[in-house]
């Protein structure tokens, strides 16, 4: 295992340009912590988006639908053609308003990207508050190679909410060999405030 330190906090597109040197020349998987992903019924999420990275050769981000009022809150894609769960797309928006939004498909914390897009990012200028948008990276690789969106299969909480952290590992406890005995836990407690 390695580490790639950012020194400076400049953006996810800025994390991921700094494992470049690491990386080399070959695909590569992006997990975000704050999105927890459980599929206890099949294959984890980042294998669902591998699978499907190696059987059509393009990156490969993960999608899933989001309420149209929650579009603003995340990257959202805009399709170009589908098929089952994979969707190739056409373009990215990055937090759209609400009525702007080119499709319901909310961008969340998995992607499996070609080395190609060390390039994009590097070309990438910065937004607001100076930080490098792998979003817009990613919106420039579409030009130039395929790129798809995979519905996963599961579930997905946002670890980043103080309610998603528990959704999380309340879900986490229940699919570990704990259990049972955090069945029992659960059972114990007095609900009633």
């Amino acid at each position: 295992m390695a580490f790639v330190h950012q020194k400076e906090q400049l953006g996810l597109g800025h994390a991921v340009l700094m494992a470049k040197e690491l990386i080399g020349d070959e695909s590569f998987a992006v997990l975000l912590s704050d999105d927890v992903m459980l599929n206890p019924d099949g294959p984890p999420v980042t294998r669902q988006l591998i699978d499907a990275h190696e059987q059509h050769r393009g990156s490969v981000i993960a999608v899933q639908e989001v309420a149209p009022d929650q579009v603003s809150r995340y990257g959202i894609v805009k399709p170009r053609r589908g098929e089952g769960r994979l969707w190739e797309l056409d373009d990215l928006v990055e937090k759209p308003a609400i009525g702007e939004a080119p499709s319901n498909l909310g961008i969340l914390g998995r992607y499996v990207l070609s080395p190609r897009i060390f390039d994009k990012l590097e070309q990438t200028p910065r937004g607001a508050g100076g930080e490098i948008q792998l979003t817009d990276a990613i919106r420039a690789l579409v030009a130039e190679q395929p790129v798809f969106g995979y519905q996963f299969e599961g579930l997905r909480h946002d670890a980043g909410t103080r309610l998603g952290w528990l959704e999380a590992t309340v879900s986490m406890a229940l699919e570990s060999d704990l259990a049972d005995e955090f069945r029992t836990f659960l059972r114990g407690l007095d609900l009633r405030h």
